[in-house]
C-alpha cells in the first residue's frame, strides 16, 4: 500500500470513527460512552495525518512514524506533569471514570497519549494553510541578561503551586514552562520561538497558539458529551461556561499549546544526549 492511498484510508477511518463513536454513544452503548473522548480525538489524529500527508508530505503517523510512537509516551508522561501540579491547584477533576482500575488508566493512558499528537497535527494543517505565513517582526538576538531573567521568571511560575498551593496559580503553571524551556531549546541550537523570532518571524508561535484555541475547542466539545469526563473549578469566572470549561479558562490552552512545543523539543534532546534516540522532535 502506497503512502498515499494509506492517507486516503485514514482519512476515510477517522470520519467512519467519528460518525460510528456518535451514533453509539447517542444508542447508550457504555463502552462509547466512557471512551467517547479519546476514541473521537484518535479519529480527529488519524483524519488529519492523511490530510496532512496529502497536502503537504508532513505527518507524524505516515511521514515520521518513529517520532509518533515516541510521541505517544512521551505525551502520556508529559500530561502527568500537569496533572501533579493539579494535586495543588485542583483546578480539575474526573467523573463518572470506570470502578475497574486497570480500565480506568486505560481510558486515563489513551487519552493522554493523544494531547501531544492532536496539537501537533493540527498546526501542521495550518502550517499547510499558510496561516501566518507573512508575520514578520523586527529580529532580536536573546541576550544573555534576557536569557536568565526568563529562565529565573520560568522557574519561579513553576515553582510558586508548591510553597503556596492555590487555584489561582494556574496562569503560571500554563506560562512557566515557555518562559524556562524556550530560551534553553535556543541556546541548545534546537526549534524554538526565540529561534523564529531572531529570524524575524513568529508565524510559528501563532500557529502554535491557533492549535491550542482550536484543540482546546474540540476538547471542551466533546468532553462535554462524554459520560467519563473532567470538570473545573477555575476561580476565575468559573460560572460563565463554555461547555464544562469557564470561558477564561479556554485562554489557557493558547499558552498550554505552546508549552507542548517547548516540552517535548526538550524531552527529545534529553532522550538523545541519554539514550542516543534521534527521532524525537518536532520543527516549526
Amino acid at each position: 500500500m502506497t503512502k498515499r492511498t494509506t492517507a486516503y484510508l485514514f482519512i476515510v477511518i477517522g470520519i467512519a470513527n467519528y460518525l460510528i463513536a456518535e451514533y453509539l454513544k447517542l444508542s447508550g452503548f457504555e463502552f462509547y460512552r466512557t471512551f467517547f473522548t479519546p476514541i473521537v480525538w484518535t479519529g480527529y489524529i488519524f483524519f488529519l495525518d492523511g490530510i496532512n500527508h496529502l497536502f503537504r508530505k508532513r505527518s507524524l503517523i505516515i511521514d515520521d512514524t518513529a517520532n509518533f510512537l515516541w510521541m505517544l509516551p512521551i505525551s502520556i508522561g508529559l500530561w502527568y506533569v500537569f496533572e501533579f501540579y493539579n494535586l495543588f491547584l485542583d483546578n480539575w477533576h474526573y467523573i463518572n471514570l470506570p470502578e475497574n482500575r486497570a480500565i480506568r488508566y486505560t481510558g486515563y493512558f489513551w487519552s493522554f497519549a493523544t494531547i501531544w499528537p492532536g496539537i501537533f497535527e493540527t498546526y501542521i494543517l495550518l502550517g499547510g494553510l499558510k496561516l501566518f505565513e507573512k508575520i514578520t517582526v523586527k529580529p532580536y538576538r536573546l541576550t544573555s541578561r534576557a536569557f536568565w531573567i526568563l529562565i529565573v521568571i520560568g522557574t519561579v511560575f513553576e515553582i510558586l503551586p508548591f510553597i503556596f498551593p492555590n487555584r489561582y496559580w494556574a496562569p503560571t503553571i500554563w506560562t512557566g514552562f515557555v518562559l524556562l524551556l524556550d530560551p534553553i531549546n535556543y541556546r541548545l541550537g534546537l526549534p524554538s520561538f526565540l529561534g523564529q523570532w531572531e529570524n524575524g518571524r513568529l508565524g510559528g508561535l501563532f500557529r502554535i497558539f491557533t492549535a491550542g484555541l482550536i484543540c482546546g475547542f474540540l476538547w471542551e466539545f466533546w468532553n462535554f458529551w462524554a459520560g467519563a469526563k473532567w470538570v473545573y473549578t477555575v476561580p476565575y469566572l468559573g460560572d460563565v461556561k463554555l461547555f464544562e470549561m469557564p470561558i477564561v479558562g479556554f485562554l489557557g490552552f493558547i499558552p498550554f499549546a505552546a508549552e507542548v512545543f517547548v516540552m517535548y523539543v526538550f524531552i527529545g534532546w534529553l532522550f538523545k544526549k541519554l539514550f542516543g534516540i534521534e527521532r524525537i522532535t518536532f520543527r516549526l
